[in-house]
């Protein structure tokens, strides 16, 4: 799109109101089907602006982030996909590496959605498996990626390489799921409402912070399907992109600006010195921690949208003060 018809760029000074949400999810977004590589991408579009992509993290969907997504459409061309293997996106099979589930293929599926929508450079904001997946994008193609933001992960390498305790009994899941098949799956989906429940019920949070139809849109889509797909993400978390980001590491940095948001009351924010984990990684980084648990945008969202609006607008947003 040539620069004069290009829409202006939102004011990172002046945020648009933070709409309030309801009963439906991600009012004003088109929903569409795209086929990427052969995997149907299940994906929304709302707004006019620069190009912003929203990736979801485990065990979530792109609903996610109806709480700011539509208010961030009143800046910028916002796009939500489901993951592959999550959602309503389709569920391939990962291969005997596990590699079809890799950070580094979920990433060439959204690279290839945002292509398809016109998009060659943009912005990105990812939540747990989805930051992992930006992450990945963003060190393989430092020419596409102008943003990134990251909530409540460190970087994947420095999680596996400083395993605690603490750690380890909040995040069973990155061990249980990694296991082979099918033994994860025949044990989750022996009770799958219980699951789900059981996963989102975070220490100190519980699922207040869930509204009654997006909880009921993950319910959904906690299928064995979707269960067999996230132990393959597991799966290939554990081989092929620890692999892949050791190779990367002392190498390798992100060249764009990257903000960092992590809850104090979250097993990242528990177990890790955020900020220090990201610095080999991010030399243009800013980050700090606000009063939430593993989902910020659905519990405190007012405090996740508005840095996220001045930081993609080209600001730089001020640290929560408390």
């Amino acid at each position: 799109m040539p620069d004069d018809v290009r829409p202006p760029r939102p004011d990172p000074a002046a945020p648009a109101p933070l709409i309030p949400w309801g009963k439906d999810l991600l009012p004003g977004f088109a929903r569409r089907r795209i086929v990427v590589g052969g995997v149907g991408i299940n994906v929304a579009t709302a707004g006019a602006g620069p190009p912003l992509l929203l990736i979801h993290g485990n065990p979530l969907t792109l609903v996610s982030w109806h709480k700011i997504a539509p208010s961030l459409a009143q800046g910028f061309t916002v796009v939500a996909t489901d993951l592959r293997g999550y959602g309503d996106s389709d569920k391939p099979e990962g291969g005997g590496d596990h590699s079809g589930y890799s950070f580094r293929a979920m990433a060439e599926d959204n690279l290839a959605v945002m292509r398809e929508l016109g998009f060659d450079r943009f912005a990105v904001a990812g939540h747990d498996r989805g930051a992992r997946v930006g992450f990945r994008m963003a060190l393989d193609h430092p020419d596409v990626v102008t943003r990134l933001a990251a909530l409540d992960i460190v970087p994947t390498h420095h999680v596996l390489t400083n395993v605690s305790l603490g750690w380890a009994l909040e995040s069973y899941h990155w061990v249980f799921m990694a296991q082979k098949a099918p033994f994860p799956e025949t044990l989750l989906c022996a009770d799958l409402p219980y699951y789900i429940s059981y996963k989102l019920n975070k220490k100190g949070v519980g699922l207040e912070i869930f509204s009654e139809e997006a909880m009921a849109e993950y319910v959904r889509c906690t299928t064995p399907a979707q269960i067999h797909a996230v132990c393959e993400d597991y799966r290939a978390t554990v081989s092929v992109d620890f692999a892949m980001d050791s190779d990367d590491f002392g190498r390798k940095t992100i060249a764009c600006p990257v903000l960092v948001l992590w809850g104090s009351n979250s097993h990242c924010g528990r177990h890790f010195k955020v900020l220090d984990a990201w610095r080999p990684w991010a030399p243009d980084l800013r980050g700090w921690a606000i009063p939430t648990g593993h989902y910020p945008a659905e519990h405190r969202p007012d405090l996740v949208y508005d840095p996220f609006w001045r930081f993609f607008a080209g600001g730089e947003p001020a640290p929560f003060a408390g």
